[in-house]
């Protein structure tokens, strides 16, 4: 089996090299790295000399879908394509368990892993503190568990590819940016061709990383418009939209009262309210945060 691994990277040159120095850590070496930045001073190219492992660097436009698409098209004759965000943190296993799940069972077009820890709900954590979560993890190597899922957690996807080829199933490029919810709408576009996992035994820590991420106006605009749309396209329920527009809604009304530093709740209300706007004079598109 060949197994590669897919990293779409902004403005996090410092922790994308962190990362890559953990995939030279796996057991099972990746058989291929590609790398889609947004601008070149996104890598480090001198880190980049001693890996391990082939890599190859990529180029598209701006956004997590095209910069993803531009993976997915590149990895000819790679079996399994393994997404990671750039302040994601595998464990030294991680590969190897992806390999034994995907030859075990055929069936299996989508998995994702266990998040030791999530730095994104709160100030996100160092790459100390993320190494410090991985060995202090009390079932590395758990009896294994294999659960049906809504959806992988877009920090840590694995795709069979030749189910995305057959079936012409790409991320939605009409879902700009940080594209959110763009991971839902993947896999749920394909579940008709096989199963969508969580396996225990894949685990890491998602660091949460801050800096390059959308404003908190674009994403409050997301938060309405990227579920209304998803749910148009038929990708998702109107019930599950509903629940998780109206659970950030109310998180940010709370949140702006006294909001934390490293979450702009009150920049994400306003962007929740120009979309329900949008929405009431019928205009509301996922595009729109593209002229913010």
């Amino acid at each position: 089996m060949k197994i590669a691994v897919g990293v779409a990277t902004c403005g996090r040159k410092a922790i994308l090299a962190s990362m890559i120095d953990r995939l030279a850590a796996q057991a099972r070496k990746p058989d291929h790295l590609f790398l889609c930045p947004t601008k070149d001073d996104d890598i480090d190219m001198a880190r980049l000399n001693s890996a391990p492992f082939p890599v190859t660097i990529l180029s598209s436009p701006q956004g997590s879908c095209p910069q993803r698409n531009a993976i997915i098209d590149a990895a000819v004759g790679i079996d399994v394509v393994v997404f990671f965000d750039d302040d994601f943190f595998p464990a030294t296993n991680y590969l190897a368990e992806t390999e034994a799940l995907f030859e075990a069972d055929e069936d299996i077009v989508v998995a994702t892993g266990e998040v030791v820890r999530d730095g994104i709900l709160g100030p996100g954590l160092t790459a100390d503190e993320a190494d410090a979560a991985l060995a202090a993890d009390a079932t590395p190597f758990p009896a294994p568990t294999i659960e049906a899922t809504h959806n992988a957690y877009g920090c840590n996807m694995i795709f069979r590819r030749k189910a995305m080829l057959a079936n012409g199933i790409y991320f939605d490029e009409d879902l700009p940016l940080y594209a959110w919810q763009e991971d839902v709408d993947l896999c749920r576009r394909l579940r008709p061709f096989g199963k969508i996992v969580r396996f225990n035994r894949l685990r890491g820590v998602h660091l949460g990383v801050k800096a390059g991420r959308t404003s908190g106006l674009r994403l409050g605009y997301s938060q309405v418009a990227n579920p209304l749309y998803l749910v148009k396209k038929r990708s998702v329920s109107l019930k599950w939209a509903l629940k998780l527009m109206g659970g950030n809604i109310a998180s940010n009304v709370v949140g702006s009262v006294n909001p934390p530093p490293y979450i702009d709740r009150r920049g994400r209300l306003q962007g929740n309210l120009l979309a329900v706007s949008h929405l009431l004079s019928g205009s509301l598109d996922p595009k729109y945060i593209n002229r913010m």
